[in-house]
């Protein structure tokens, strides 16, 4: 049984379509890259997912249950969501806003209403496992590029979320961070976190050999591969190192 099935999703802005009737199955432990030209839809499916956006048409199941408007509109519903599924933003700037790095990430445990003690250790936990335990007293816009996703990442993580999604999550990265934050995925998806990445990035990401879901610039998916059925496609892969 997949963890996410979307039937024939549509997203439309006001001016231009961001998904046109796309069809996907994800299933727990999954490890899925999302690629494609940029307007593609790869941030919009992501934003659906995590439920900060409904689908203009079509159906979306997480775990059996059918995440629609009026389940959304309903706030223990919207939080039981956002605790299965968290995301990390392409921009985190406008993901982090308390003072200290610590707070940062005890803010979603604190929502929860979570005793102290376990806050404290989702804290002390989260930072560490994400190579971020030297940063939990410094200010969150005084970071560097790498150092927030790191903190933004560890924030989502505090919520102990089934799913994470990340919209490009090596952008404005070192080479060598961007190993470090992909190690960081696979150890989470070792440990039976569901991954749903966009990228640009497929030299990197190609290493981790994920499950490929390829988008068009018509806002459809062009082709849903494995690494290994990617590997015997060279005309697909050298498009995808154009992106």
């Amino acid at each position: 049984m997949a963890l996410i099935k979307l039937t024939n999703i549509s997203y439309d802005y006001p001016n231009t379509c961001g998904l046109d009737h796309l069809n996907l199955e994800i299933n727990t432990g999954d490890f899925i890259c999302l690629m494609g030209p940029n307007g593609s839809g790869k941030s919009t499916l992501l934003r659906i997912l995590s439920g900060l956006e409904t689908a203009s048409q079509g159906d979306y199941q997480f775990d059996d249950q059918a995440i629609t408007a009026a389940y959304l509109a309903d706030p223990q519903d919207r939080q039981r969501l956002h605790q299965q599924i968290g995301l990390v933003f392409q921009n985190t700037d406008v993901q982090l806003f308390n003072t200290s790095v610590a707070d940062e990430v005890a803010f979603g445990p604190r929502q929860l209403g979570l005793p102290e003690a376990e806050i404290a250790q989702r804290v002390t936990d989260c930072l560490e496992l994400t190579h971020s335990s030297e940063l939990r007293d410094r200010v969150p816009y005084q970071l560097s590029g790498g150092e927030k996703k790191r903190v933004a990442l560890a924030s989502v993580l505090a919520l102990n979320p089934t799913v994470l999604l990340l919209d490009e999550p090596l952008n404005g990265l070192t080479i060598a961070a961007q190993q470090q934050m992909l190690t960081l995925l696979q150890t989470l998806q070792a440990a039976g976190k569901t991954i749903i990445m966009a990228s640009h990035n497929f030299k990197q990401v190609q290493a981790v050999e994920p499950r490929f879901v390829i988008f068009n610039a018509d806002h459809q998916i062009q082709a849903d591969l494995t690494a290994a059925e990617l590997a015997t496609q060279p005309e697909q892969q050298a498009e995808l190192l154009t992106l």
